[in-house]
């Protein structure tokens, strides 16, 4: 409904402002107009004042309803996304820009130059807050022009400005250099003048030379023109296809379609393409040659991550003008290696072959030489970012190529293949030193499986256990720096979704982890049947029948009661867990620790837990959710079977003639030695706890290659006696009247007694002989390297009573 005043008019409306006088005094104009519903996306406008428009910058006005209307009394902090563990002011900041940097990508690669200085201050989260931000453009979920035109030079001088800008931040903070990439990669290359303005001009010699200056080729023409954007890459190749394929239009649309372009799209561009390419048989040649030298310029100025133009940036490349077209001189790059030059032609002359083993070693050999140059003040440090970059993406593309190579190869070639995988990800990581460490392994174990050590599959899969401990532990990074902001910044740009829920995890499907994955899982197989290490490692060999329930986490359902015997088949196990009451199973293809809460919890509780290494077993008892199995564990494997309810009930009986028959278990308690601190050769079942006696029963027991690590242990009772000494008074009193209180049944007072035990100070004798055992042992002691070192280690030493 038009508010009260308005006129209609033909597809428009003139509406007046009122003018209410404010608390102050002042006059304020204002127009209120009320929306129901949801089916409105926006609202363009232009405003009329005594006779004169007034437009923004020669456009409309806009108003975006979805990013900017918010349900009555909300605040971004009532949002799913919260702020927490974000630089929230900066992507608040972000949020209130997103209406001016919808207009163009001039606008959008402009503001976030703006901005970055305040991303830098705020540290890897700022950067983090950017890297969102330019991604949630890239992957298309923010709109990339909306009611301004702009030429093509003029974006491709502020994406120039912008990655100068990164590029500097990459040279003065080498500890954001693994996000910066990435921002760098969302972006795109950009170029000062005659780079960009090539786009305008090429696209009228290509119509000139070759005839085709109506239909889709003079919409095209329109937009390219008034707003270019990464999507004309798209365009450009789906032409090309499109010709090659003796003019299959099915082709052009496979181009398009595969590369997130549809018919939709190209009609919602502020120049729509309605037209679909028809061109002559005679054109075919000279279109080929021309869209061929067009789609370079294109990708020069939008493909941060294509091979060819990162190639041409930094080994020069000329191209000559035509009339009015202005020509370019890119210089080669200083620097670089002798030889390189041969180098990348080897690697653009493979970059297509079924067999990918050749290319991948001279990527790695590239990305190599380039390392010195990463680190360096330069002057054309983007230009070698960008390469490295390119490169980097070929290796996973090569890879995911490789793998219909790989499913016929023997382990040597997949560790070989794992081995180039994961030194790609460590030279695009910062914190990459377990990563090294993981890739000598791997070529250790290469050398093992080459002399024929017997050893070689058992040391193969003890590396390749790291390694996937390695990527875990990166995936946690990412979701830890990346996720919040994604979270908070979607809700504020009202970002679909499902792209917010998996944003982390595209992230690192696009990465060389994602590809390292895929490789380890396709050898653990065939390591453990070299090794015979058998499917299963069974932790609590019980038979068990119950009915089958998936689950993601087993914290997830750790309170629950279930009414019937149940097998829980659960994603993620970390360890320190309950079992849920009812449940007779645990199956997992976690590996938590055989001394874990939920291990010991399992064997006490008689239940079966157990993990599973086959993919294969794991889908088939996924598969089985609500059938009632039966569960026989022998030394290395689990046998399974559909059950009937018979069974079910002669089980039970079963198991309480079994709990009545167990024999009554008696606790006593273990007494102070006398000594804060022991060695490895004073441990003892008086002293220690089967873990630490472990580590010294391994000693000379196990093959050279396998290290057993240095060890001392705090010896039984030296929580109680720290507790009682003199220097801990108050804190031994406070917790006394805690436990008291504990009585009561208010589960609270555990978080105050945990803050207690924090509070605790070291008795000099317990240092004193911590460190001689510990200098005695080759272990480097902690205080050696500052008091606040030494005060780090005792907060460790008491967080592991607290766990």
């Amino acid at each position: 409904m038009l508010p009260q005043g308005s006129i209609s008019l033909e597809k428009a409306a003139e509406t007046p402002f009122s003018t209410p006088a404010t608390d102050d005094g002042n006059q304020v104009q204002h127009l209120e107009i009320q929306i129901d519903g949801n089916d409105f996306a926006g609202m363009p406008f232009i405003l009329l004042s005594a006779g004169n428009w007034i437009k923004n910058n020669g456009s409309d006005f806009y108003i975006d309803f979805a990013a900017t209307l918010k349900p009555e009394g909300s605040l971004p902090g009532d949002r799913p996304g919260d702020g927490r563990g974000t630089a929230r002011n900066l992507l608040e900041k972000i949020f209130e820009m997103e209406g001016e940097a919808q207009k163009s990508f001039m606008h959008r690669f402009n503001i976030a130059a703006d901005l970055l200085d305040e991303a830098k201050k705020a540290g890897q989260l700022g950067i983090a807050a950017i890297f969102v931000w330019m991604r949630f453009m890239a992957t298309r979920q923010l709109l990339w022009n909306k009611n301004y035109n702009v030429k093509p030079r003029e974006i491709s001088k502020a994406q120039d400005r912008l990655t100068d800008s990164l590029q500097n931040i990459y040279r003065d903070c080498p500890q954001y250099r693994e996000i910066l990439r990435m921002v760098m990669s969302t972006v795109g290359r950009g170029g000062e003048g005659d780079v960009g303005q090539r786009i305008r001009d090429e696209i009228l010699v290509i119509q000139r030379n070759n005839d085709c200056k109506g239909g889709m080729m003079e919409e095209w023409h329109q937009k390219l023109h008034n707003n270019t954007s990464p999507d004309d890459v798209v365009i450009c190749q789906a032409l090309i296809d499109y010709i090659k394929s003796d003019f299959d239009i099915n082709i052009y649309w496979k181009t398009l379609n595969e590369n997130g372009i549809t018919k939709e799209r190209l009609l919602s561009y502020d120049r729509a393409i309605h037209s679909e390419p028809k061109f002559r048989r005679d054109q075919k040649e000279g279109l080929l040659r021309d869209l061929g030298n067009y789609l370079r310029t294109l990708k020069a100025v939008h493909s941060g991550a294509d091979l060819e133009a990162a190639i041409s940036n930094c080994m020069g490349y000329q191209a000559k003008g035509q009339g009015f077209m202005v020509g370019v001189q890119i210089n080669p790059v200083r620097g670089l290696p002798s030889g390189y030059q041969g180098l990348l032609q080897f690697v653009v002359e493979h970059v297509k072959d079924k067999q990918v083993e050749a290319l991948l070693e001279g990527l790695l050999e590239a990305r190599q030489d380039l390392r010195p140059l990463l680190t360096q003040s330069h002057e054309r440090l983007k230009d070698i970012i960008f390469l490295d970059i390119a490169l980097d993406s070929t290796v996973r593309t090569a890879i995911e190529r490789g793998y219909e190579e790989l499913n016929k190869a023997g382990p040597e070639k997949i560790m070989y293949f794992i081995a180039l995988v994961l030194e790609n990800l460590a030279l695009s990581s910062d914190d990459n030193e377990d990563l090294i460490y993981c890739l000598k392994g791997w070529r250790t174990a290469l050398d093992l499986l080459k002399r024929k050590d017997d050893q070689w599959a058992l040391y193969a899969k003890s590396v390749l256990d790291r390694t996937r401990l390695s990527l875990e532990s990166k995936a946690e990074w990412y979701q830890k720096v990346l996720q919040p902001s994604a979270e908070y910044l979607g809700s504020l740009l009202g970002i679909d979704q499902w792209a917010v829920n998996i944003f982390t995890e595209e992230v690192i499907r696009a990465g060389s982890a994602a590809s390292l994955s895929s490789l380890l899982n396709q050898l653990d197989p065939v390591l453990r049947r070299t090794a015979n290490l058998g499917s299963w490692q069974i932790i609590s060999p019980v038979e068990a029948i119950g009915y089958v329930v998936v689950v993601d986490e087993l914290l997830s359902v750790q309170n629950e009661y279930y009414e019937r015997p149940t097998i829980l088949v659960a994603k993620h196990v970390k360890g320190e867990e309950e079992i849920p009451d009812g449940a007779v199973a645990v199956l997992t293809p976690d590996m938590p620790d055989v001394l874990s809460h939920v291990s010991v919890r399992a064997r006490n509780g008689k239940i079966l837990f157990a993990t599973c290494f086959d993919r294969d077993i794991l889908a088939d008892l996924r598969a089985a959710e609500g059938k009632l199995l039966h569960l026989k564990p022998k030394s290395s494997d689990i046998i399974y079977s559909l059950a009937d309810e018979r069974e079910l009930i002669g089980a039970g009986s079963n198991n309480q003639k079994e709990s009545s028959s167990l024999p009554r278990l008696s606790l006593v308690k273990k007494k102070f030695s006398g000594r804060y601190a022991i060695s490895s050769d004073e441990f003892t079942s008086e002293l220690v706890g089967a873990k630490s006696r472990n580590i010294s029963y391994l000693k000379g027991k196990v093959p050279s290659w396998i290290g057993v690590p240095t060890s001392v242990a705090l010896p039984f009772g030296t929580f109680e006696e720290v507790l009682a000494n003199g220097l801990n008074q108050e804190v031994a009193k406070r917790i006394r009247n805690l436990q008291k209180e504990l009585d009561t049944g208010d589960i609270r007072i555990l978080g105050e007694i945990r803050s207690a035990v924090l509070q605790l100070d070291s008795p000099p004798q317990l240092v004193q002989e911590l460190r001689s055992k510990m200098l005695g042992s080759g272990m480097p002691w902690p205080g050696d390297e500052g008091e606040h070192r030494w005060e780090q280690a005792w907060l460790a030493i008491k967080k592991v009573r607290l766990s």
